[in-house]
């Protein structure tokens, strides 16, 4: 006879959580990647397709007087971190709809399904950087120390997109009208952001309103890796303060509405 194992200790629900998070993260990659030939690729296409496209546009056609060169290189420094933000905020308006009976039948914390979303996009996020090491080494672009900003880059942003993503999550489960206005508000934030043009290239006044985009500070931490001048202290400053506080409106909503949300899916 084989000795009895001794008990397992309980896990803390911060384990929990974290188990819970990363195996629905880990199973949206394999579903996304696993029947793609290209598989990793795909994270690294669109946004490098874009690049190139308005780079041709901007270097080719137009008489390009915004930016820094190479502007390439300037380019993935903000289309990048826009596709996690993009493809995060797009997602969060499905996140209770599509998987509706795992999130009725589970007990594990509902913040889960959001958070899970911005951890994969995340993820490939992380994955194309090397997109823009491998342009920087052939345009000859130079890593600065503001290369130094980018975990706090990718902090706010985290911060942001859940911020967001608590917020739109639980209103679209009872106006599914706002799936389609959150797409095309995106489309607008696009252009309203400093993606492929920075904060300096606006008329003067206009950058200070500019900066009331989160997006705008926190893409130019992403950029002061290569290119320093384009960090913008006060777009920081208000960047991390609405971040901020977009999080803990979104944890006040959704911890409103979350019973409401369970009863409607």
């Amino acid at each position: 006879m084989t000795p009895d194992l001794p008990p397992r200790p309980p896990r803390s629900p911060a384990q929990v959580y974290r188990q819970s998070l990363w195996l629905l993260t880990s199973r949206d990659l394999k579903v996304r990647y696993s029947t793609s030939a290209l598989g990793y690729l795909w994270s690294v296409l669109d946004p490098l397709v874009m690049a190139v496209i308005y780079w041709f546009v901007f270097t080719q056609i137009v008489d390009r007087a915004i930016g820094n060169d190479p502007y390439i290189v300037f380019l993935l420094a903000g289309l990048l971190p826009w596709m996690w933000f993009n493809g995060a905020v797009g997602d969060a308006t499905r996140a209770f709809i599509k998987d509706a009976k795992l999130v009725r039948s589970t007990r594990i914390p509902r913040t889960v399904w959001v958070n899970r979303i911005v951890l994969s996009k995340g993820i490939e996020f992380i994955a194309a950087i090397p997109v823009i090491i491998i342009f920087a080494v052939i345009f000859g672009a130079q890593p600065t120390w503001g290369v130094l900003w980018l975990p706090l880059a990718i902090a706010l942003q985290a911060v942001l997109t859940v911020g967001l993503g608590l917020i739109i999550a639980p209103l679209v489960v009872f106006f599914r009208d706002l799936e389609r206005a959150v797409k095309l508000i995106l489309r607008f934030l696009f252009y309203a952001s400093p993606i492929i043009y920075g904060l300096g290239d606006l008329p003067a006044g206009l950058d200070l309103w500019a900066s009331f985009n989160p997006l705008a500070g926190i893409i130019s931490l992403y950029r002061a890796s290569f290119f320093p001048d384009q960090l913008d202290a006060r777009a920081v400053l208000i960047a991390a303060a609405m971040s901020i506080a977009i999080l803990g409106i979104g944890i006040l909503v959704f911890r409103r509405m979350v019973r409401a949300v369970l009863k409607e899916v």
